[in-house]
Parts: structure tokens; sequence; C-alpha cells
């Protein structure tokens, strides 16, 4: 499927639109659907991604923290969000946060998360917390950007090259998810994960 306007070429998101919002209002009505499990399968759907990464590229680590704010991060040493040259001398970056993954959503048989139950994509992680912030670390630049609800609330914010390179995902899961309860992180084949308390 090829991005109109742009020439880029769709395989995980839709790049022509930064925000979905019939598609964050379907998740949003139906939570028990889209996080069985709660706010444990939320952070299955945050490590499905650096799994992705982690096999891609022969084995990655991965840290899960569940701050004192109820917040929870996942931390990645992957290669970061894809971003791409908009063609006016800027970039955007690809809308994993407010647009369906096209792989998983509309094919809840397409792969499954070590809980049992169907892969939907991060847009649901977006949609269902109160607020989350994307931090991405990439060898082309880093930024930030915070989600309320899935909608982005700030613009990307540059921030400091550490010399490092991944992505972490923060966030603060929406009461209709249930109380912050971290998963079994086993499972994943080429991801390390260590979790923080």
């Amino acid at each position: 499927m090829s991005d109109t306007g742009a020439g880029w070429r769709s395989t995980t998101h839709y790049w022509a639109t930064s925000v979905d919002a019939d598609h964050l209002a379907r998740i949003r009505r139906k939570p028990g659907e889209f996080a069985p499990g709660g706010v444990a399968h939320l952070v299955l759907e945050v490590l499905a991604y650096a799994a992705e990464e982690a096999e891609s590229n022969g084995g990655e680590r991965a840290t899960v923290t569940l701050h004192p704010d109820g917040s929870i991060s996942v931390a990645d040493n992957g290669r970061g969000t894809a971003t791409r040259d908009d063609g006016h001398g800027g970039f955007v970056k690809k809308p994993v946060m407010s647009t369906k993954d096209l792989r998983f959503f509309d094919f809840p048989d397409a792969q499954w998360l070590p809980d049992g139950h169907p892969r939907r994509g991060i847009s649901v992680v977006a949609a269902l917390s109160d607020w989350l912030v994307h931090t991405n670390r990439r060898s082309n630049g880093s930024w930030t950007q915070r989600y309320e609800r899935g909608v982005p609330v700030t613009d990307l914010t540059p921030i400091a090259d550490d010399g490092t390179t991944g992505t972490t995902v923060r966030f603060l899961p929406g009461a209709e998810v249930g109380p912050a309860r971290l998963p079994d992180v086993d499972g994943w084949l080429h991801l390390s994960v260590e979790v923080v308390r």
C-alpha cells in the first residue's frame, strides 16, 4: 500500500496521517476487548515492539519499571522508532501511538502475546492511558513527545543525544484498565527483560 502524497510504502502503520481519532475512540469504548488482563497486557503490547527489534538485530534488552506514581515505563536499546524525511528539511516519525498497526489490529489471529491474548498494537496502550510519553533516541537525533488518551499534546521536543539508541515508553494506565500490575515477562526469544519495582 502506498501512502498518497509521499510515495512511501506502509508496512506497519499508515504514514499519511498522524492521528486516527476513530481508531482511538474504538479502543476506548472496549477496554476489556483490547486490553484483556488489564495493565499487564498493555506492558506486553509495548514489549512486543522491543522483541521485534531484538529479533531483527540478533538480541536486545528491555527494562520494565513500575514508578511510584503508578506509571510504567518500558525502555529498550534498539534503533529507536523510525523517522522519514518529510521533503521540506524536517522529518516525521512513524505514527505508532495514534494509528492502527496494519499487521495486527484488525487481525487478532495474526500474533499472540505471552499472556495468550492477541496482539493489537501500541496504539491500544496510548488510547487506554491517561498520558504516555514516547522518548526516542536514534543515530540521526533524539526527541520526546507526550500523548493524552492517544492524542499528541506536544510537538516532537528535541533532547540531547547521550550516545545511545532506543525507545522508552512511559504511560499511566487509565482507571478503566485496572490497577498497575506487571506481567510475566518471560517468553521473548531474542529479548532479555529486566523488571524494576
